[in-house]
């Protein structure tokens, strides 16, 4: 199986629901290439049943960042996916700018 990706892109900023869809667009995508993505979005549904502060669900995501191989930072600006980027860098995470970047680089290391 292939690496943990954690995708970080923006959320609240633009079109939520377009948000969404392109953060599991990313996951599946990785998904359909052999590796295991965590898709922070996803959490977007448990939102809207049971809300949680901003900074709660931070603080989840970053639980699963941990655990994770590398961080994938897609989409536009992002205060949330710019913090989820500070916070790789500080636990030694490979960060990425796209998909591509990131498999080339996992091709690359073959």
């Amino acid at each position: 199986m292939g690496l943990k990706v954690y995708i970080a892109s923006p959320y609240t900023k633009g079109d939520v629901a377009r948000n969404v869809r392109d953060a599991i667009w990313a996951g599946e995508y990785l998904g359909r290439k052999g590796h295991i993505p965590f898709v922070p979005h996803l959490t977007h549904f448990w939102h809207i049943i049971y809300p949680h502060d901003w900074e709660e669900w931070l603080k989840y995501d970053f639980e699963w960042l941990k655990v994770c191989d590398a961080l994938i930072r897609v989409g536009g600006e992002s205060n949330g996916a710019d913090w989820e980027v500070d916070k790789a860098h500080e636990l030694g995470i490979p960060v990425y700018y796209s998909i591509r970047e990131f498999l080339e680089k996992q091709q690359n290391a073959k």
